[in-house]
């Protein structure tokens, strides 16, 4: 065996495999819809605290998952050699927000259709999507939901305040009550007939009221 047998292995005949055109070309685009990507997710963000991670990591996971396809496209035996090695990958992070599964699954579809070479079906169906995103998730409504929490010194005082507070809501929905000897507390969930909550001031100088406070959320309740 000489020198030259030894590298007449598959792995200089795959460097050629993939044109240096075809590689600028999928880095480029799957950049470029990561990046549209990660502006729709910011432009849809219902969350309290917003993550740039998250929003990063939908541009790297376009990016990787286009040069991963591209790779496997080349080559069958690599093919069956990446399904083993991603077999053993574990992901730990939870997932709060459903619709950020979708732009989990929209990042990686887009980077396998970039890398399959349907160049128009990747740019033109994610164009549509962030469409449909950017209307129905920013649609405003008057029904967002709000949670009241109540704090009352007695029985008396919390049929008052709950009376006057359904006067004042579209809906009002008792979600916990937790009581001591002295204090009765109460998590209501309302939609408000109005963006006005100036409701809340009279309810809390109510008699028998100790506080009361309106929280905006996503209505996701765990209880």
């Amino acid at each position: 065996m000489t020198f030259n047998d030894i590298f007449k292995s598959g792995f200089l005949e795959n460097i050629s495999s993939i044109t240096i055109l075809d590689m600028l070309l999928t880095i480029v685009l799957s950049f470029g819809i990561g990046l549209f990507l990660f502006l729709v997710y910011r432009k849809t963000y219902r969350g309290i605290m917003y993550s740039a991670g998250f929003g990063t990591t939908l541009i790297a996971l376009t990016m990787i998952t286009a040069i991963v396809i591209l790779a496997v496209t080349s080559n069958v035996v690599l093919s069956l050699g990446m399904v083993g090695a991603l077999s053993i990958v574990r992901f730990r992070t939870a997932i709060k927000d459903p619709l950020d599964i979708a732009f989990l699954f929209w990042a990686i579809g887009a980077g396998i259709i970039l890398a399959a070479g349907m160049i128009p079906l990747a740019v033109i169906g994610s164009v549509c999507i962030g469409i449909i995103l950017l209307v129905f998730v920013n649609k405003s409504s008057n029904t967002h939901p709000y949670m009241v929490v109540l704090s009352c010194t007695n029985h008396d005082a919390e049929v008052k305040a709950t009376e006057f507070l359904a006067q004042n809501v579209t809906r009002s929905t008792i979600k916990s009550k937790s009581a001591v000897r002295g204090a009765v507390e109460l998590n209501i969930e309302v939609r408000l007939k109005e963006d006005n909550t100036d409701f809340i001031s009279i309810l809390s100088e109510m008699p028998g009221v100790n506080s009361a406070v309106i929280v905006s959320y996503n209505g996701d309740y765990m209880g």
